[in-house]
């Protein structure tokens, strides 16, 4: 089991493929298994690295709370571990917060891709998302508020494997409270001019758990932000939207590979 260290702190990555790596950031609580709509999509053109926050799944889960620079560093560590110079990050909501404060200070960071991100911690409302990962019921109803009520209809299989895989891989409630808790100081408004890579923000316009309007207010703010609106998606529009977004990606991916 592949793991990187920051300090007496093990954190558990994944990766696979070859060619120029994109880093996955995940939200709050979340497992691996929340990006497993774009870990096929990438692997091949691209090297998938998916890792697990303290306080998820197979990282290690120290006492709360947690800082938004511990978790910052703890992707540098990723980072370091896997060897990789220049990185293309992917994150959502808490790891969009993440994936902006590295592309402050880290320049292993060539591109942004961020869903339901805002420059904010008042932007992000992610109480409703969390369930124990024992309570199947909870973490099936804590997802009306990840994603649409028309994805719940007409993908009920897929929601059942999600609340599967939650179980499996999420995170418990102290380390939830302790990763939410790097956000109650965020406040990226100041210095996202500092942010000079290629930001694409990518946003559920039927997201509750961060305005779309934060979302927008995000792009404006970046030296090199481009915002787009998923009608209908929610929080998780990477999953309700897979094919959309991953030929966004892609798009985005490739036309930074032709740049250089």
């Amino acid at each position: 089991m592949p793991t990187a260290s920051n300090g007496s702190v093990s954190l558990y990555y994944d990766r696979a493929g070859e060619g120029e790596p994109v880093v996955f950031v995940p939200e709050a609580g979340l497992g691996g298994w929340l990006w497993g709509w774009q870990h096929a999509a990438i692997v091949g053109p691209h090297e998938a690295v998916v890792w697990d926050l303290r306080g998820t799944g197979r990282s290690d889960a120290p006492p709360g709370p947690y800082s938004l620079e511990a978790l910052v560093a703890d992707l540098e560590a990723v980072l370091a571990d896997c060897e990789i110079t220049n990185a293309h990050l992917v994150g959502c909501g808490l790891g969009g917060a993440i994936a902006l404060a590295a592309a402050r200070t880290s320049s292993r960071v060539e591109t942004l891709t961020l869903f339901g991100t805002g420059a904010e911690g008042s932007a992000f409302d992610l109480e409703p998302l969390f369930a124990p990962p024992g309570d199947p019921d909870a973490l099936r109803e804590s997802l009306e508020a990840a994603l649409s009520a028309d994805f719940h209809e007409a993908q009920p299989d897929a929601v059942e494997g999600i609340v599967d895989w939650r179980a499996d891989g999420d995170a418990d409630r102290a380390g939830w409270a302790a990763q939410v808790a790097a956000l109650e100081e965020f406040d990226a408004t100041e210095w996202l001019v500092e942010v000079t890579q290629p930001t694409r923000v990518i946003h559920g316009e039927a997201d509750e758990l961060v305005s779309p309007a934060a979302g927008r207010e995000l792009a404006r703010g970046l030296p090199r932000g481009e915002f787009s609106g998923l009608e209908d998606a929610g929080h998780l529009a990477f999953v309700e939207r897979s094919r959309t977004v991953n030929d966004l990606l892609l798009g985005a991916l490739a036309e930074h590979t032709d740049d250089d």
